[in-house]
């Protein structure tokens, strides 16, 4: 009789997700074909409904958007928060520079940017969430924009303190300044 360790049954439960995963990365591959050659084939396009399509997965070269703008119908070219998500993006850029010198330097014994490091890495996911909820124009955006505000403020200030030393703090802080005031665009603040 074999008796099953509990490593065997996490092998065996993680085969079983990947299978399931893979199924389902598979089935999604299929229809975002399917869909691409829809599009393609002469369909007006003016009737459908642009805003929930997956555009990444369309060949757009057969497609006349020549007379489509900003303002076309219902197909924006450019996102409706590309500058929250262009800013969420340079400010988690920024950051992680900041917390890869603030590794740096805690290796070699100093520790003055621990607090520094603290509220990088606290405004880190809040920014990836930020950039999530923007992309998508979430409901929630607003708050997660002031939450995400409130926690870049408090990031700014504490890079703000060594920005004089070290530029990549300098760099955070004015990343965190900017993604503010993109914040404050949408709450409207």
């Amino acid at each position: 009789m074999t008796r099953e360790t509990p490593e065997k049954t996490a092998v065996a439960s993680t085969d079983t997700t990947r299978r399931s995963v893979l199924g389902l990365v598979a089935g999604v591959a299929a229809f975002g074909g399917a869909t691409v050659a829809r599009a393609a084939d002469g369909v007006d396009h003016s009737q459908m409904d642009h805003g929930n399509m997956d555009h990444g997965q369309m060949d757009h070269s057969k497609m006349d958007h020549a007379t489509w703008g900003k303002n076309g119908p219902g197909h924006s070219m450019e996102p409706k928060n590309a500058k929250l998500v262009d800013a969420a993006f340079d400010c988690q850029k920024a950051g992680q520079a900041c917390i890869e010198h603030c590794i740096d330097l805690m290796a070699s014994g100093d520790a003055s940017l621990k607090d520094c490091m603290r509220s990088v890495e606290v405004m880190l996911p809040t920014i990836a969430a930020l950039a999530k909820h923007a992309a998508f124009d979430s409901k929630r955006l607003k708050a997660v924009a002031t939450l995400c505000r409130d926690i870049c403020q408090d990031c700014e200030g504490e890079c703000k303190k060594h920005e004089e030393k070290h530029a990549l703090c300098k760099a955070c802080r004015e990343s965190c300044t900017a993604c503010i005031k993109e914040c404050n665009a949408v709450i409207g603040g």
